[in-house]
């Protein structure tokens, strides 16, 4: 008989990154161990059942590929505000984890604050005072800018705070179970209007990319009590029992700090494109397998790996996803269709993600990077900040001090909110 979760070794934990991590790596995963072990199953027998699970939809994807379909599933946003996407559409967002809306915003609409961003950094001298980049996670891209540090711009907050962009939030949120055990983890149909940058890549350009990573912490993942609990299933024997789609314990404690931290909780990453881009142009690439998470936080457990290395996961770097320890998952990496000016893309938040490079890109790749991060109590902690960020024109906490806005009188202003982005700010 299964022993009881409440009757396995409890699991050691840092609320902030340990002085010595190697030791505490070592430390955490041994006792992940052996709780596995209390549970009456070996390590590799919970690994496997994991393996044999990503396995089989990494052949359903190749199979698709294959076939010469699309991996990623397509929806119009005019299905997502009349609520008549097709169950099977439905059934294929979740299984893959990712999703292109087609028609988000008008394209002429995408193209109008494609142009209105273009008037609002030359107008202030962006490019006179701009002084590199501010960290290391974008300088392989190779292009000088590729990444905006701009966030007050009145073209990204129209599209934060927009009905639109409201319907969509709300329809992604809705696929994560957001209430258990009498606790409402996040608030589907509030967003909290999380800033982010913009990119601008022009015709011609030689784009490095980005390699195959993943945003949702770091050794954070194994280590704070809340991760513990969110993983749960993986680190007591009941694997079987994990779903990725599921909100408890992931909305209280923050990742560890670094430069490559995310304050918030995000249900689903995500950009809007401001120019078309075809699909052999530098695009994004995911593993759409939600449930691929599960295989990432086990298999630094195996015995091929070293006591004190999490397959590479480091403290202010980016979670990477690598031929040496998951090769498996790799094989799977599936670039977006074509795009128009005005659609979405968007990936849950545990999904490996990269981008490809590109020799001499053929036309614009523009976007506004918009994610769904739904009211909870971490992202309410961070809206203070947000707040005053926007009043000043300061970059936000999460991202590198740069504050180029400060001084650009014709950034948005905490008085041009509406409803829905006073609401997301906490002001109403």
């Amino acid at each position: 008989m299964p022993v009881q979760p409440a009757a396995l070794p409890a699991l050691p934990h840092w609320p902030e990154p340990p002085s010595d991590l190697p030791a505490a790596v070592a430390q955490v995963k041994s006792a992940i161990r052996a709780r596995i072990e209390a549970s009456g199953r070996s390590v590799a027998e919970v690994f496997a059942v994991v393996e044999r699970q990503v396995k089989a939809e990494v052949a359903d994807i190749a199979a698709a590929r294959d076939r010469g379909e699309e991996v990623w599933p397509v929806i119009d946003y005019a299905d997502i505000a009349a609520g008549t996407v097709p169950p099977r559409a439905l059934a294929l967002l979740r299984r893959r984890g990712c999703l292109v809306v087609r028609g988000h915003f008008p394209r002429e609409q995408a193209q109008s604050w494609d142009r209105g961003i273009v008037r609002y950094v030359e107008g202030n001298g962006f490019f006179e005072s701009y002084r590199g980049p501010g960290d290391d996670f974008f300088s392989s891209v190779g292009s000088r800018p590729e990444i905006y540090p701009v966030y007050w711009s009145p073209p990204q907050m129209q599209a934060r705070q927009s009905d639109r962009m409201a319907r969509v939030q709300a329809f992604l949120n809705g696929q994560w179970k957001h209430e258990s055990a009498g606790t409402r983890w996040f608030e589907p149909d509030r967003d909290s209007l999380y800033p982010d940058r913009i990119r601008r890549r022009p015709p011609g350009t030689d784009s490095g990319g980005l390699g195959a990573h993943l945003d949702p912490g770091t050794l954070d993942l194994w280590m704070t009590p809340e991760n513990q609990q969110a993983f749960r299933h993986l680190f007591d024997g009941t694997v079987e029992q994990y779903d990725p789609w599921d909100a408890a314990h992931r909305t209280a404690g923050p990742q560890y700090p670094g430069t490559t931290m995310c304050s918030a909780f995000r249900t689903f990453q995500g950009w809007t494109a401001l120019s078309d881009m075809d699909r052999d142009q530098g695009v994004l690439h995911t593993v759409p397998i939600p449930g691929a998470m599960a295989y990432l936080m086990l298999r630094p457990l195996l015995a091929d790996v070293p006591a004190g290395d999490m397959c590479g996961v480091a403290v202010s770097k980016a979670f990477p996803a690598s031929e040496r320890w998951h090769s498996l998952l790799l094989a799977a990496l599936s670039g977006i269709p074509d795009v128009r000016a005005g659609d979405s893309v968007w990936w849950h938040c545990d999904m490996v993600h990269s981008v490809a490079p590109v020799t001499d890109q053929q036309g614009w790749g523009n976007v506004m990077y918009i994610p769904a991060a739904p009211w909870c109590p971490r992202n309410e902690r961070y809206a203070a900040s947000v707040r005053e960020a926007l009043r000043t024109g300061s970059s936000p906490d999460d991202f590198p001090a740069e504050h180029y806005e400060r001084t650009w009188p014709d950034r948005f202003q905490p008085g041009d909110l509406n409803a829905t982005g006073r609401r997301g700010l906490g002001l109403g």
